[in-house]
């Protein structure tokens, strides 16, 4: 299946200037960058997409075997980079693609260079001294609560996502995101999200790396952040004043300045 129309390529920006790949989060899709991937695009050629399965990806190239684990999300990354032709290319992770991105990188660093994790969590189960967020119980009733009723939880999941409710249209715009996506995939993405462990590939990481972290975010807490800072050898922490878990829609001005810090 030709790439391009599978995951929705959209490259805009400087032709023949460094590639910058703009990654969504779960329930989302590649408008959630629309305030923060334009100030890039003067010196930078940027490359958005939707996963299989979210947006206006081929809903018909879906695989459940192959999305099983995020190994398959990270194929999707490295299929962009080889159909788009991209070496040394920044890439910008947002929640669950932060991971995504790391294992990309992983596998192929020459294709990604540099990463920048929006919001990264690598477990959202406390376990021992490690602090994800929730307990076991509470992934496992979320998970429930998603298979019984996706966009009952839909509703009331997004919100508490977003954070910043004194802007009620910014929830609003995640649960509606939430909504458009196929409840069928959504669940399976979201087992495959909350249930991962990726806390050991975190030492692989052989590239530069900036973790940017919310001061309060209701999925990937502070203590996450610091935590995925000192497992990525050599990588950079911005703490920022935005809250929530969506600093790309509720402060892309602050996202935008601590990218550009980095680079």
């Amino acid at each position: 299946m030709d790439i391009v129309a599978r995951n929705n390529i959209k490259v805009s920006g400087r032709r023949g200037g460094r590639p910058m790949i703009f990654s969504h989060g779960f329930g989302c899709d590649q408008s959630m960058w629309r305030y923060v991937a334009p100030a890039f695009e003067d010196e930078y050629e940027t490359v958005l997409f939707d996963y299989v399965g979210a947006g206006r990806s081929e809903l018909s190239a879906y695989s459940a075997e192959r999305y099983t684990s995020l190994d398959g999300y990270a194929q999707d990354v490295l299929d962009v980079c080889e159909e788009l032709d991209l070496t040394g290319a920044v890439f910008v992770g947002h929640s669950v693609s932060a991971m995504v991105g790391v294992l990309a990188a992983i596998r192929e660093p020459r294709r990604l260079s540099t990463l920048i994790l929006v919001a990264p969590s690598p477990r959202y189960i406390d376990d021992g001294d490690y602090v994800g967020g929730f307990s076991g119980a509470d992934i496992e009733e979320l998970v429930d609560s998603l298979d019984s009723n996706y966009l009952g939880w839909s509703s009331q999941m997004a919100p508490v996502v977003m954070g910043n409710p004194d802007r009620p249209e910014l929830g609003e715009e995640l649960t509606n995101s939430f909504c458009r996506t196929d409840p069928e995939i959504a669940k399976q993405f979201a087992r495959t999200t909350f249930l991962s462990d990726n806390r050991d590939d975190l030492g692989k990481v052989a590239v530069p790396a900036l973790i940017l972290q919310c001061s309060h975010d209701a999925l990937a807490p502070p203590q996450v952040g610091h935590y995925v800072h000192r497992a990525i050898p050599g990588s950079e922490l911005t703490l920022m004043r935005a809250t929530g878990h969506c600093p790309n829609l509720s402060a892309p001005e602050e996202t935008i300045a601590a990218i550009k810090a980095f680079l």
